[in-house]
Order: C-alpha cells, then structure tokens, then sequence
C-alpha cells in the first residue's frame, strides 16, 4: 500500500485521535458520575470515536494518489512556528491571555510576511480582546488577562 498525502494524513489523524481516546480515559469523575449517561468524558469519547473511524474511512479509500513530496517546503520556517508555539505556552501564565497571544499573533503573521507594525497591532490586539471578552462574558470561562505583577494578590 503506497504512501499518499491522503493516507499519510489519515495516519496522523488515527495516532492523535488514539492518543486522544487514551488521555480522555485520565479525566477524573466524582463519585456521583460515574453512572451518569452525559459526563465529563461522554464528549471527548465520542470524538475520538468517530476520529478513528474517519481516519480509518480515509487510511481504506483516499481520495488522490498524490504522492507526499518532503522537499520544497520551508522547514525552517515549520521550525520556528513550532518554537513559537512552544513559547506561548510557556508565557501565557506569567505573561496573561492578552499580552502573550497578542504576541503570539503579531509574531506568527510576521514570520508569514506581514512587516506592517501598525497594521499587526490592529489586527491581533482587537482579535484577542474580542475572544477573550466572548469567553469570559459569553461563556463564563475564566482566563486570566494579566500579567503575573499585576494580579491581584501577589
């Protein structure tokens, strides 16, 4: 069975929702969960399921026979996206949610071309505050804004 940029991808897809599949099992329930029919790993559960299924589907009938071709890519600039990622998540504590994916973004378009200064401030910055305002006061989930020094209580 050859390699196709299809079944490559449906391999990838299988081994994350398997992974997926396992780490949902680590989600601790309370007692009174336990034999509920909704609870914290129902939803999990089920994507994993139907993950691994798709994956499956597109591993048994890809759609192209296109080879997966390594070399013309800018790996370097893979590279780096991956340190900047790994740098987010290292910063968006100390850092808080605004400044640090503020950051994150302005960064990320740079590396993909933009060189306007203004023009990335006036996309990242209102970007973040319009989702971090949607998920504090839309959707009740608490992330923290600020940086470490000015919270309160330290």
């Amino acid at each position: 069975m050859p390699i196709s940029k299809d079944r490559l991808g449906g391999l990838l897809l299988l081994a994350f929702c398997i992974a997926y599949a396992f780490l949902s099992q680590q989600i601790r329930l309370l007692p009174f969960q336990e034999s509920s029919a909704f609870h914290a790993r129902t939803m999990p559960e089920v994507l994993s399921v139907l993950g691994i299924g798709l994956s499956l589907i597109v591993i048994a009938f890809p759609g192209s026979k296109a080879r997966v071709e390594l070399a013309g890519h800018d790996w370097l600039k893979v590279v780096l996206f991956l340190a900047l990622m790994s740098a987010y998540g290292l910063t968006i504590r100390p850092m808080g949610f605004i400044a640090s994916t503020s950051l994150f973004l302005m960064i990320g378009f740079w590396m993909l071309g933009e060189r306007r200064p203004l023009y990335l401030i006036a996309v990242a910055v209102p970007l973040v505050v319009l989702f971090w305002v949607l998920m504090t006061q839309g959707l009740d989930v608490f992330i923290e804004p600020l940086p470490t020094f000015l919270r309160e209580g330290n």
